[in-house]
C-alpha cells in the first residue's frame, strides 16, 4: 500500500477511478486543497498519468471529479463559518 499527495483535482479523480482511497484533504493558508490518497499500485498509476498512458471510464471519472469537488467545497464552507468573527461597525446590525 502506497500513498501520494496532490493538489491536482483531476489527478485525484484518476486515483479514485483506479481504486485508491481518499484519506484526507488539507488546505494551506491560500485555501489550496491538498488531497492525500492511499492504495495499491498508486505509484504505477501516477506514472501512467504523468506519461499520458492513463485510461479511465469517462463517466466514472466525472463522478469521481464531482465527488472530490463536493468534499472540497463542503470543507471550505465549514472552515469559513467556523472561523467567522462577529461583524463590527455595520449599519444594519443596529436596526431593529
Amino acid at each position: 500500500m502506497s500513498s501520494l499527495e496532490t493538489t491536482d483535482i483531476f489527478r485525484g479523480a484518476f486515483y479514485l477511478c483506479m481504486g485508491s482511497d481518499l484519506e484526507k484533504i488539507r488546505f494551506n493558508h491560500k485555501q489550496i486543497a491538498s488531497f492525500m490518497f492511499e492504495g495499491d499500485d498508486l505509484v504505477r498509476h501516477d506514472k501512467a498519468y504523468i506519461n499520458g498512458h492513463a485510461l479511465v471510464n469517462p463517466v466514472q471519472f466525472r463522478q469521481a471529479l464531482n465527488h472530490l469537488r463536493d468534499i472540497m467545497f463542503k470543507r471550505l464552507r465549514q472552515g469559513r463559518f467556523e472561523n467567522d468573527r462577529p461583524i463590527k461597525n455595520r449599519a444594519y446590525k443596529n436596526r431593529c
